[in-house]
Formats: C-alpha cells, sequence, structure tokens
C-alpha cells in the first residue's frame, strides 16, 4: 500500500484534470443530455487511459521526460510539439481561469470585476510557483483534490436519496452539428487534454529528484489512484447535473460569473443553503488547483523544448514562459470574459484534434528501444493503445467531416 506522502504526480495529474471537464463539461452534459452521454464519458477515458499512463511509466523507468523522448524520435516531433503547445497553451489557461474567477467573484464578491479577480488569482498562483516551487504543489493538491472528492460524493449521494423518478440510463447519439460539437468538446477534456502526460512525466522528474523511492512501480500506482479518482468524479458531475438540472427548463450560462453561481447553487439544492461556503470553497480550490497546474506545467514544457531543440540550457527560461502565459492569459481575458463557454468550446475541441497526434508518438516511444524492455507495454496494452489511437482519429474525422 502506498503512502499519502509518496503520491504526487498522480494527485497533481488529477488536480488538473478535475477542472473544467469536470465542473462544466460533466455538469452540462448531466445536465442537457441526462445519462445519455454516459458511454462517451467511459470510452475516452478508456482509450486515454495508456497514453496517459505513458508519461509517468517513461519518465520514472528512464529518468528523463516524455520531451526528452521526443527529441530521441526526430527533432521534427519536438518541433511539432512546440508549434501546438504554442498554439493552444494560451487559450487553455484563459479557459480554466475564467472558471476560476468566476467563483471567486460568487464566493468573495462582485465588488471587483471578474478581470481583477484574474489578475489577483494569477499573480498568487505566481508568487506559490516562484516561492513554493514544486513541495507546495505536491502538497496543496492533496488537500485540494481530497477535499473536493468528499463533498462531490456526499453531494450525488444527497441528490440521489432526494430524486423521485426512477433513473434513466438511456444512451445518446448526438443527432446535430451542435450536439456533436458539445460530444467532442467533452471528450477533449475528459479527464484532460492528452498533452497532460507530458506535464505528468515532468512532474514524475521532479519527484524522483525529490523522492528517492519514486519507483516504476510506484509510479504507476500513483498514477492510477488519480485517474480512477478523475472518472468517479466525472461520472458524479455528470450524475449531479442530470439530477438537479436535466429537464427542469434551466440551461447553464456563458456568462462566467452567473455560471459560477449557478453550479454553486445546484449543490446546495442538494445538501442545503448551509453548504454554500463549504461547497463554494470545494469548487473555487478545485479550478484552482487547475489554474495553477497549468500555469506551472505549460512554462515547465516549453523551457525544457527549447532548451532540447536548442542543445543549451537557459537559466531564466522557465519564468520567461511563466510571465508570457500569465500576461497572455489577462490579455485574452479581457476580451473574452463574456463568452466563457466559447472559449471553453474552442479549447476542447482543439485539444481533442490534438490528441492522435500525442497518442502516437506517447506509444511509438514507449514501445520502441528508447524505453527498457521491463517497462514496455503489455500485449493488452499494445492492444488498448492501438484501439485507442483508432477511436481518437475516428471521431476527429468524424467531426472535421460534419463542420
Amino acid at each position: 500500500m502506498i503512502s499519502i506522502k509518496k503520491l504526487g504526480p498522480g494527485l497533481l495529474f488529477a488536480g488538473a484534470a478535475i477542472g473544467v471537464s469536470h465542473l462544466v463539461q460533466s455538469t452540462r452534459a448531466g445536465a442537457d443530455f441526462g445519462l445519455g452521454l454516459l458511454w462517451a464519458l467511459l470510452l475516452v477515458n478508456l482509450f486515454k487511459y495508456p497514453f496517459f499512463q505513458f508519461g509517468p511509466r517513461y519518465a520514472s523507468a528512464t529518468g528523463e521526460s516524455l520531451l526528452d523522448g521526443y527529441n530521441k524520435l526526430g527533432k521534427g516531433v519536438l518541433v511539432a510539439y512546440f508549434l501546438l503547445t504554442f498554439a493552444t497553451m494560451f487559450t487553455i489557461q484563459t479557459a480554466v481561469t475564467i472558471v476560476t474567477a468566476g467563483l471567486a467573484s460568487t464566493l468573495f464578491g462582485d465588488f471587483i470585476s471578474i478581470q481583477s479577480w484574474t489578475i489577483i488569482i494569477l499573480t498568487v498562483c505566481l508568487a506559490i510557483l516562484f516561492f513554493g516551487k514544486y513541495k507546495a504543489l505536491d502538497r496543496l493538491i492533496k488537500i485540494i483534490v481530497i477535499t473536493l472528492t468528499i463533498s462531490t460524493l456526499v453531494a450525488v449521494s444527497m441528490a440521489l436519496f432526494d430524486f423521485e423518478k426512477a433513473l434513466n440510463f438511456t444512451q445518446r447519439l448526438p443527432e446535430n452539428g451542435l450536439e456533436i460539437g458539445f460530444l467532442i468538446a467533452f471528450m477533449g477534456w475528459m479527464p484532460a487534454p492528452l498533452d497532460i502526460s507530458v506535464w505528468h512525466s515532468l512532474w514524475a522528474i521532479e519527484k524522483k529528484n525529490n523522492e528517492k523511492e519514486y519507483t516504476p512501480k510506484s509510479a504507476l500506482l500513483d498514477f492510477n489512484i488519480g485517474f480512477i479518482g478523475t472518472i468517479i468524479l466525472g461520472i458524479g458531475f455528470l450524475v449531479l447535473g442530470y439530477l438537479v438540472m436535466y429537464e427542469s427548463g434551466e440551461t447553464f450560462s456563458s456568462n462566467a460569473g452567473v455560471f459560477s453561481n449557478q453550479l454553486i447553487q445546484m449543490y446546495t439544492r442538494s445538501l442545503g443553503h448551509w453548504a454554500y461556503v463549504i461547497i463554494g470553497i470545494a469548487a473555487f480550490t478545485t479550478m484552482f488547483s487547475t489554474t495553477l497546474t497549468t500555469l506551472d506545467a505549460s512554462p515547465r514544457a516549453m523551457h525544457r523544448t527549447l532548451e532540447l531543440l536548442s542543445h543549451k540550457p537557459f537559466k531564466k527560461g522557465y519564468l520567461f514562459w511563466i510571465l508570457l502565459l500569465a500576461f497572455g492569459t489577462i490579455f485574452i481575458f479581457f476580451y473574452f470574459a463574456s463568452e466563457m463557454g466559447t472559449l471553453i468550446e474552442i479549447a476542447t475541441i482543439l485539444s481533442f484534434l490534438t490528441a492522435p497526434f500525442y497518442a502516437i508518438i506517447n506509444y511509438a516511444l514507449i514501445s520502441g528501444k528508447h524505453t527498457p524492455k521491463a517497462w514496455r507495454p503489455s500485449k493488452s496494452l499494445h492492444v488498448l493503445s492501438i484501439l485507442g489511437i483508432v477511436f481518437l482519429i475516428g471521431f476527429s474525422l468524424w467531426y472535421l467531416m460534419l463542420i
């Protein structure tokens, strides 16, 4: 049995994943489709699983990140990663920060604008990352994930207890362009974008440097705990959206502040008004953890990528990228704060369309000569990986043909 102290990157993965995909997309799926998209949630988690797992597997087995592995596959792979990340990192960061700022405004008061809350939140995140570094992330995320898990499971249980109708498990396949667009967006960040596998490998290296007993075996157990947690909570949010909002005539707003208030009210309908502050804080800390982990991970990845491409170290590379990401986020936020729904849809669809790229290169790396034989995938994992690549390419082509 692994101790809570030895858990780390797996919970950071969960902290990054349990955010927009769960609080926003899963809840909306339940509110709009009932339990009809449960099939999509389970399938996309199953078929993405190998490619997420390959991050900590490769890092703990080789002592280097996936980025180092990409470089061994060829400079073109690393250049492609750099371009894809640069094209999506600002949109992703803005999408998660918008929801966090909306929750802050709802909880702590709208006496200042959501734009101002954004600047405050990003400033606090920067302070934590500059002064606390990886250890602060590692400790904070454990508290946040445990808090959210307990509060969500209690909320679902209470909502089920009060639900008087029979549960309808009829599954649905989206019928029009709008519904298909939502399906792709829903799967794009469920449980997270595939490029988080790169972040996970970087966190695993940090953990290995701080915890010498962090072996490939413990890394995989750590990951599996975090991954299973994201699935359980994804189902929990989908069920909660179904129980509280399905066929109620109410729809979620695309405005960050209004949506956040609707989200917290959804919880309090199940638990009672006494839980408003508790649930609000749990929801806020969840989104804050996502904002914090994404703000750390993208600059960390871009910094390492440039070092590998240029063959020389950059002492201030992380600082440059994190400040660029923070200011870029603020710039986009000021223009799109009222279009939270659109921004999230763009970010999530982009993530799904780029997923086949990450799936293919992660599979090629973990199956090839650069990974020790003892830690290459089993036959069953090989089969699941191939099926996963076909699934991701198939749904991407289906979407592109219909738009």
